[in-house]
């Protein structure tokens, strides 16, 4: 069976690869300038929008999209633009608590079948000082990757813990993807995996 990640995310395909999948990847180039009343909605729609701008392309396969943003107190947090910007968020997020909220949908273009779905997780910073938050930007290559920080690398110093599905704040649930593809009729062998 044809997995196509429609990302050009490192550590997505990295998900899908460690869990014993092979994937294909294709980017989906969408305009992420988007309206929404929650992060959930937001998420989605980006989600749904990814996968259906790569299933035009093909005539088969599984296409799983998925868009990750940080979250509180009414502002998402994406990539940032500068170093500024990097500093700023991090200094909100210290000593708090954000949610990843990640959307995903799965496109059978063997089926003609779509499911989305959206799974937060509660990342709980400790208090950083000014140091610290210029060594971490210093240090962390992804910090303009993601949503201003990596909990798979440096990041992983500066948060207490977590509440939810790790993989979901690397920007991929995988066992949630797994459980829908099971709904979907699909077993685990139906997947080529990595040898």
């Amino acid at each position: 069976m044809r997995l196509i990640l429609a990302s050009n995310s490192k550590w997505r395909k990295k998900i899908i690869n460690d869990a014993g999948f092979k994937c294909e990847t294709m980017v989906s180039a969408v305009d992420e300038n988007i309206n929404f009343e929650t992060p959930e909605e937001y998420v989605v729609t980006l989600s749904k929008m990814k996968a259906e701008a790569v299933a035009e392309k093909l005539d088969g396969g599984i296409i799983i999209a998925a868009d990750t943003i940080g979250y509180m107190d009414n502002e998402k947090f994406e990539k940032p633009k500068d170093r500024e910007e990097a500093f700023r968020n991090l200094k909100k997020l210290s000593g708090r608590v954000n949610y990843a909220v990640t959307g995903v949908t799965i496109f059978d273009k063997y089926k003609n079948n779509k499911i989305s779905f959206s799974d937060t997780a509660a990342v709980h910073f400790k208090e950083m000082t000014d140091e610290e938050i210029n060594w971490y930007i210093d240090h962390e290559k992804g910090v303009y990757e993601c949503a201003g920080y990596s909990i798979e690398t440096c990041g992983a110093l500066f948060i207490d813990k977590i509440d939810g599905n790790y993989s979901n704040i690397v920007g991929l649930p995988i066992s949630r993807i797994y459980d829908e593809l099971k709904n979907m009729g699909y077993s685990i062998n139906d997947f080529e995996t990595i040898e």
